[in-house]
C-alpha cells in the first residue's frame, strides 16, 4: 500500500516543531515562509535597516531552531519566535551602540558617518530599496512610522501593520494588554498629525518582504540549518 504524502501545511505548530527538532528542512522551509514578513518587520521596527533586520531575523531563526525543544506551546509559534527576533534585535542595537561609543571616545569615525557626510544625505533617496517603493505615499508613510518612538512603532508594526490581536501582542512584548492599548492609542496619534485618514489604506504596501526577498532569506536560513 502506497504511503500517503504527509501535508505539511496542515501540522500544529508544536507537530513543526518536533519536526523542525528532528533536522526536517521541509518543516523549517514552512515556518520560515510563514513567518518571514512578520519577523522582518518586527526586526526593522528596532534596527530601522533592512540589512540589519535580515540578519537579526536569519540568526534569530537559527537560535530559535537550536534550542525549538524548548517551544512548549503555550503560545503560537509565530509569537514564540517574534519574541526571539525581538531580543535579538534588541542585542544587536545594544552591541551597535557599544561599538559606536567606543569608537567615538577613541575619536575614530565610523564608516557609516563618512558614508553620510560623503553622500550628503542622498543615500535614501537613491537606494535600492527607495527606488523599489511601491510610490511617495508607502515612503512617507513608513517614514512617518520610523520617527514614532521605540515603544509606539513596535506596537504599531505588531497590530496595525502585521494584525495581531491586543493579547498576541501583548504575549510577544510581555507587556500588560491595556499598555498595548495604551501605546497603540499614541502612536496613532502621533502619526495623524503628519498623514491623513487616506494614507491607512497604503499599509498593505510598506515594508514590502516578499516573492524573492523571501525566498533568499528562506534559502539562507536553510543553507546555514543544514
Amino acid at each position: 500500500m502506497a504511503r500517503v504524502a504527509l501535508d505539511y501545511e496542515a501540522l500544529t505548530d508544536i507537530e513543526l516543531a518536533k519536526r523542525i527538532a528532528q533536522r526536517d528542512t521541509l518543516a523549517v522551509r514552512i515556518v520560515t515562509k510563514r513567518n518571514n514578513q512578520r519577523l522582518y518587520r518586527t526586526a526593522w521596527s528596532v534596527l530601522k535597516d533592512q540589512s540589519d533586520a535580515e540578519d537579526a531575523v536569519q540568526d534569530a531563526y537559527l537560535k530559535a531552531f537550536a534550542a525549538i525543544d524548548s517551544f512548549a506551546g503555550g503560545s503560537s509559534l509565530s509569537t514564540w519566535l517574534t519574541r526571539i527576533v525581538l531580543n535579538e534585535a534588541f542585542d544587536r542595537r545594544r552591541s551597535a551602540q557599544r561599538k559606536l561609543s567606543q569608537l567615538r571616545a577613541q575619536s575614530v569615525a565610523p564608516i557609516d558617518d563618512y558614508r553620510e557626510n560623503l553622500m550628503g544625505g542622498s543615500t535614501a533617496s537613491s537606494s535600492p530599496e527607495v527606488d523599489a517603493a511601491r510610490g511617495q505615499v508607502a515612503r512617507l508613510l513608513e517614514q512617518a512610522i520610523a520617527d514614532l518612538p521605540e515603544a509606539f512603532r513596535i506596537v504599531f508594526i505588531l497590530r496595525e501593520v502585521e494584525g495581531l490581536s491586543v493579547e498576541e501582542t501583548a504575549d510577544a512584548l510581555q507587556i500588560a494588554p491595556p499598555t498595548v492599548k495604551t501605546r497603540l492609542f499614541r502612536a496613532r496619534r502621533r502619526l495623524q498629525t503628519a498623514l491623513t485618514p487616506a494614507l491607512h489604506d497604503a499599509l498593505r504596501d510598506t515594508f514590502p518582504f516578499a516573492g524573492e526577498a523571501c525566498e533568499t532569506l528562506t534559502a539562507r536560513v536553510l543553507t546555514r540549518f543544514a
